[in-house]
């Protein structure tokens, strides 16, 4: 009977577990999970913490208790793995009231997930200064809010979770200032279309403040918090520190294993490490990029589950070879959608190509249909092989799932001379008959001729 030892108990880890339980019903699955929540909706916080009578359990997909009792998972919550001894092939930490543990494995998933970066500067570690990324963080910041009679708010960052964020306090009627040190409100997108996000922002009351160093945070005589920013003080009676998430990697470094890009955890497309036994998945280990072919580390909420689904499998005996991700991502920004797949033209230059690049405005819907919206859509593609290479759009509506398109292309390595042909559904209500990622495609041939 093989003994499967799982650490981390999110996407990835509960993923694995569940499938890998079906398949061998006779193996000793353990998970081993340091915080008392699992299998969890986490992109669904930013607005459940704006809706004030909402609890964050809520958010729960699934208990530890249907694990334990309907699917036969010996799933240990609280128990924090501090060390994996590669030799011995065990794990070991601290539980509950720090009693040690120790298990073997015959094989052993890290699913350690992601952790919010944290700047190494005097105040961080002050009350009221809150990051966003488990379900934990989610209570705190949401008991925070309630607690203290929050109604001004400093964002340090301008990422995914912090327009997220700026949004869930607007929602509140939270004043909010963000902040970050590059110009730039999203460095990676084409400036036409930041500049859209940017306007969106400021006309729901958002205050930008791009290109401004953070030198720390102080607490004030009245109790505020004080965002230092050279000659510029931003107060708050709560900050939130959004500037991105780095991988849990602390363990595989500790045993020797090898790093990927950003010091992710590197692994085959069977999710194998530099270790036979050892397996990672999840926000904690790297991928392929599908239009590059080269390792990149882009944590994902689709990519951790299928992992986690590979990693099961192919410790059933079954065929996997997982290819990759082109790092498709949607988010909402008050009313405008915001999508991107693939790479930037700067990546692209990076990666070899010989990037071309088009920025076209279209519409939501046909010509004189009712409830008609403006789209933008920026699209990159090969000179030297004709090849599609990315797209970014914003609109405020028919964008979230037409970025869609653009990525099966993408997998399938099309050019943009085959996507153009692509018969994709027009209907006067949806679209106009030139779908808006067709047009781009149309205007990007004529510059790449």
């Amino acid at each position: 009977m093989m003994r499967f030892v799982i650490v981390g108990g999110d996407a990835a880890g509960m993923s694995a577990a569940s499938r890998f339980r079906r398949h061998a019903s006779d193996s000793e699955v353990i998970v081993l999970e340091k915080s008392s929540d699992v299998s969890y909706s986490a992109c669904g916080m930013p607005y459940n913490i704006s809706d004030p009578a909402r609890e964050l359990d809520d958010l729960v997909v699934r208990p530890a208790r249907v694990f334990r009792e309907k699917q036969g998972i010996d799933l240990r919550t609280g128990h924090r793995v501090e060390q994996v001894d590669r030799e011995r092939k065990t794990v070991s930490g601290h539980g509950p009231d720090a009693e040690p543990f120790t298990f073997s494995y015959d094989k052993l998933l890290l699913a350690t997930g992601a952790a919010p970066v944290i700047p190494d500067m005097p105040g961080f570690d002050l009350d009221g200064v809150l990051a966003l990324k488990s379900l934990e963080d989610g209570r705190r910041i949401k008991n925070y809010i309630r607690s203290n009679h929050v109604t001004r708010a400093v964002i340090v960052g301008m990422g995914y979770i912090a327009l997220e964020m700026c949004e869930a306090f607007r929602t509140m009627d939270i004043d909010v200032a963000m902040v970050k040190p590059r110009p730039q409100l999203l460095p990676w997108m084409a400036p036409k279309l930041s500049g859209i996000v940017r306007e969106e922002l400021t006309n729901n009351g958002a205050i930008l403040y791009d290109g401004y160093p953070i030198t720390g945070i102080e607490k004030t005589r009245d109790g505020l918090l004080s965002v230092i920013c050279g000659e510029t003080r931003l107060e708050g009676h709560m900050v939130l520190v959004a500037i991105g998430v780095k991988p849990n990697s602390g363990l595989a470094v500790e045993s020797g294993l090898v790093l990927g890009p950003q010091n992710a955890i590197a692994v085959d497309r069977q999710m194998l490490t530099s270790d036979e036994d050892i397996y990672a998945a999840g926000d904690c280990a790297d991928a392929f990029h599908v239009v590059t072919g080269e390792k990149t580390w882009i944590p994902l909420a689709l990519r951790a589950n299928r992992a986690g689904w590979a990693v099961a499998d192919h410790l059933a005996g079954r065929q996997v070879r997982l290819e990759g991700v082109a790092g498709t991502a949607v988010f909402k920004v008050f009313g405008l959608q915001v999508a991107r797949t693939g790479l930037t033209v700067d990546e692209a230059a990076d990666h070899g190509f010989d990037p071309v690049d088009v920025t076209i405005e279209t519409r939501s819907r046909a010509h004189a249909h009712p409830g008609n919206t403006t789209i933008h859509v920026h699209m990159v593609g090969d000179r030297k092989s004709g090849r599609l290479l990315g797209a970014q759009m914003v609109g405020y509506e028919g964008v979230a799932h037409r970025i869609n398109a653009v990525s099966v292309a993408l997998h399938q390595k099309m050019s943009v001379a085959s996507y153009s042909q692509c018969d994709l559904a027009y209907a006067p209500p949806f679209g106009p008959v030139w779908d808006p990622t067709l047009t781009a495609a149309n205007q990007l041939l004529k510059k790449m001729s």
